[in-house]
């Protein structure tokens, strides 16, 4: 209600304002459950159920969820944006604090993960004209960083800063990821950390990895067909929106075949994980059999996940349907994928001894996210030394010593 109700102007203004307050409530409430459920098991009612409305009222607003969607994440584009402005505006000097400018921005991705987060885990849903506006605006935002962030960086090619600024923004948006107890304050001072620790690496001294062992290659039978088939399929569009007959179209058999192998959809799901996890934790085994000490170790954690992220897509789709597994799962996936990642988060409080449990959780999740989102964003997935450099880039924020190399690409 307008402060002066007997003002005519003032009437008007409530008038005009509720639609704009009542979309925006709309848009907040989407973004959360869009992010807790995954977009595919968020209906238009349960979107209206959470903002208090009635479902028919939400048409008011927009066509469809999809709709919905793409104003979610402008939202959250526009929060970033707006958080830009205000951390880079010069100070009474005329320059700009980049160390505050830092802590507002990891301040934003505490406090309001949808803008950090959705974005990112929503392109599939997206026509390509609003993947372009999203990119475009993002890549806008990226640019004005790296110019403040980077400026001491001389050194360091256009490809370099920009993989940085990508990595930035993926270590700021990692709390949304997880759910992990720790106070806002102490959230945010340890993502200041970690992006201090990004903005000081060198991507072109990537050292090369070594590949995976032989012995954890999957034997090629029609059952691992189907589900080499349904990873890629997943990864490219989503698991929603895949259909079984198209699973079997792309091995070669009817739809109504696959299930002499698989007795669901949902089934092959839980295959493509099971042989994921399977991945992880045969070299895991294999780097507790031969490292001395928690750096050693957790140094071979790092380079085994990132080959078994970047050799198939099984894991970046385990990972990008974790609303799904948690639904269809009897448990046992997602209490594995817990274990793993304690487990790095006990080496990283081994390494740092000071270091409370909750701080070692979300720097051991900020390294994660890098990898991830650089798979699940398709950022120069297919260049071969992107394993290389995603592993440098998670060694960079878990603190770790990176092992000296020549340059394992041009400075392009």
């Amino acid at each position: 209600m307008s402060p002066h109700p007997d003002v005519g102007s003032g009437r008007t203004a409530s008038r005009t304002r509720r639609p704009a307050d009542r979309k925006r409530q709309l848009v907040d409430r989407a973004a959360e459950l869009f992010l807790d459920r995954g977009y595919d098991h968020v209906s238009v009612t349960d979107i209206a159920k959470a903002a208090g409305v009635t479902g028919p009222s939400i048409y008011r607003h927009f066509a469809d969820k999809q709709a919905i969607l793409f104003a979610a994440v402008m939202a959250g584009v526009e929060e970033i944006e707006t958080c830009t402005d205000t951390a880079l505006s010069p100070a009474a000097d005329g320059e700009v604090p980049i160390d505050k400018a830092i802590e507002k921005l990891c301040a934003l991705g505490v406090t309001n993960p949808n803008a950090a987060a959705l974005w990112r885990w929503s392109s599939a849903h997206l026509s390509p004209e609003q993947n372009d506006e999203v990119a475009r605006r993002t890549r806008k935002v990226l640019h004005r960083w790296s110019g403040a962030v980077f400026a001491h960086r001389t050194g360091l090619s256009s490809r370099d800063i920009d993989q940085l600024a990508w990595t930035i923004l993926s270590v700021n948006g990692s709390v949304s990821v997880h759910r992990t107890r720790i106070s806002t304050s102490r959230a945010v001072a340890r993502l200041v950390v970690l992006v201090g620790r990004v903005v000081e690496l060198s991507p072109g001294l990537a050292a090369p990895i070594d590949p995976l062992p032989r012995a954890l290659a999957e034997p090629s039978g029609r059952r691992d067909e189907i589900l080499d088939a349904a990873a890629t399929l997943f990864a490219r569009r989503g698991f929603a929106t895949v259909g079984v007959d198209e699973i079997g179209e792309a091995v070669g058999i009817s739809g109504p075949s696959v299930y002499n192998h698989f007795p669901s959809k949902q089934a092959i799901l839980i295959g493509i994980s099971q042989r994921s996890a399977n991945r992880l934790e045969a070299s895991a085994i294999a780097a507790y059999s031969v490292a001395q000490d928690p750096t050693t170790l957790l140094g071979l954690l790092v380079d085994s996940y990132v080959q078994v992220l970047t050799a198939t897509p099984d894991l970046s789709v385990s990972f990008n349907s974790r609303s799904v597994l948690e639904s269809i799962d009897n448990g046992d996936l997602i209490t594995y994928q817990r274990r793993y990642v304690a487990r790095w988060v006990n080496l990283v409080e081994q390494i740092e001894t000071d270091l409370p449990n909750p701080e070692a959780a979300v720097t051991v999740h900020a390294a994660l996210t890098i990898a991830n989102d650089a798979m699940r964003l398709r950022r120069n997935w297919n260049r071969p030394e992107m394993p290389a450099l995603l592993a440098y880039l998670m060694k960079g924020v878990l603190g770790l010593p990176q092992v000296p190399a020549i340059a394992v690409r041009s400075a392009s």
